[in-house]
């Protein structure tokens, strides 16, 4: 963890690039520092993920509208000014992508951070290793 998932209307795929967004908010999440300026994500954990939803109702019905739901969910352990920074920095990210196109047409995004830990949570992999620093 940190995971960052998007769900999003799915007729905003013809007016920006959902990859491009994943990638974008992806690095911000690893520019993350604390307080003493370290990374408050590591390398590793990263994950953005975009799903489109195929079915949908936004507002009144009354027009083409769209919608971007970013949920960030993270453990727990980082500092509030932390968990701040994260969401102030990811918010600009989004609002940065999304720019021209909220010129065109009306969409709502939000953004919530979760934290705590799970029930259950367990891991299998060997991403991290790849980041780790050498001794």
């Amino acid at each position: 963890m940190p995971h960052l998932v998007i769900l999003y209307t799915g007729q905003l795929e013809h007016d920006t690039d959902m990859t491009q967004l994943c990638r974008s908010l992806a690095d911000t999440m690893l520019a993350v520092r604390d307080e003493a300026g370290e990374q408050v994500f590591p390398t590793g954990g990263v994950r953005v993920l975009a799903y489109p939803a195929a079915h949908h109702a936004v507002a009144d019905g009354s027009g083409d509208h769209g919608f971007v739901y970013l949920n960030l969910r993270m453990g727990k352990g980082r500092s509030e000014a932390a968990q701040n920074n994260a969401g102030q920095l990811l918010l600009a990210t989004a609002k940065a992508h999304f720019a021209d196109l909220l010129t065109r047409r009306h969409v709502g995004i939000t953004l919530q951070i979760d934290v705590g830990l799970p029930v259950f949570d367990g891991r299998i992999g060997n991403l991290h290793p790849l980041f780790a620093p050498s001794a």
